[in-house]
């Protein structure tokens, strides 16, 4: 018997998106499927299409080996505290975070949970990779470039990535199926934190193992006002703020040298990141915690003089902003 696995769908201002978002599960060749959609508060007309979509799906289907259940909120809670609402009515033994702006290719489910089934217990994570799509659903670039065959010409870390996720940002995080198991240990996400990926695969990763499959199973719809846009926002940046606390959470969790070297980076890369957002007393907060006596060695020179800059609060959201907008990123 084939095991129930369940797509939490969280919707925040995708009237645009969200039908074809709920359709692309109901399209998939997997059963048997559970859908939890939360409908977390939006803006615009979200749940109205949420429900004439459900109205219209309960009226032409019968089949009950997909099962869907709504959450409307009437104030919004935000991604962590909406994920844990809907992992609490999940009965799969897999799980998948589906945020309603993107899109499931068909055979996603069925790809994943074979693979899945194959690995032994230690891997808790499988990703894949990803096409990324415009508001319009043009196609833009893949996550991991890839050659005629649609394979990925780059090594993507597999196995134990905990070094890995400490180091860069290399996981497509829409493309994840979760072992329900892992999120039971984990207690969920991280309530406390306003974006859920960086600490999730610190902690799960300090567990349990990843596992790449070579395919491409998802649409990511690259969105102007979605929430890795805030990561460039100007002078109170939460996300920012939040990194730092999981950064702190990671040291507590590292065993080796190696980690330690891999945290320092990514607290430098990110002490970086609020200067040039500036985020002056971030700057200052990140450069305090990298004084810790496994960190202090790490410290590189141009680190100590953005630090001095950061004290002087010179100006350099706009000099970035169009330093990025050349770079197109």
């Amino acid at each position: 018997m084939k095991p129930l696995v369940s797509v939490i769908c969280l919707c925040y201002n995708h009237e645009h998106f969200v039908k074809e978002a709920l359709d692309s599960v109901v399209a998939q060749s997997y059963r048997p499927l559970q859908m939890i959609i939360v409908e977390d508060a939006s803006q615009d007309k979200s749940a109205q299409v949420i429900q004439a979509w459900l109205e219209q799906y309960q009226q032409n289907t019968s089949e009950t080996s997909l099962t869907v259940t709504f959450i409307k909120h009437t104030t919004n809670q935000g991604i962590c505290q909406s994920f844990n609402e809907a992992l609490q009515k999940a009965s799969g033994k897999y799980i998948i975070d589906f945020a309603t702006d993107d899109i499931l290719l068909p055979t996603r489910i069925t790809q994943q949970v074979a693979t899945f089934e194959a690995l032994p217990a230690t891997y808790g994570v499988l990703f894949s990779n990803a096409r990324y799509i415009n508001e319009q659903g043009h196609a833009l670039h893949t996550h991991y470039k890839v050659n005629d065959q649609q394979q990925a010409i780059e090594t993507v870390p597999q196995g134990e990535v905990y070094t890995a996720v400490l180091t860069r940002y290399f996981i497509c995080t829409p493309t994840m199926m979760i072992r329900k198991q892992v999120l039971e240990k984990l207690q969920g996400y991280d309530e406390t934190l306003h974006y859920e990926d960086f600490d999730f695969w610190v902690r799960s990763a300090r567990h349990y193992q990843y596992y790449y499959l070579d395919e491409i199973t998802t649409l990511r719809r690259l969105v102007k006002h979605s929430l890795s846009t805030q990561f460039y926002q100007k002078k109170h940046n939460q996300l920012l703020e939040d990194t730092l606390k999981v950064c702190k959470k990671a040291y507590q969790l590292n065993q080796q040298p190696a980690e330690d070297r891999a945290l320092a980076k990514n607290l430098q890369y990110h002490l970086r990141q609020s200067f040039y957002m500036q985020c002056f007393p971030l700057v200052q907060a990140y450069y305090t915690f990298l004084q810790q006596e496994r960190l202090k060695n790490y410290i590189t020179r141009t680190t100590r003089l953005i630090q001095f800059l950061g004290k002087l609060s010179i100006p350099t959201y706009r000099l970035y902003q169009f330093y990025r907008k050349i770079r197109g990123t």
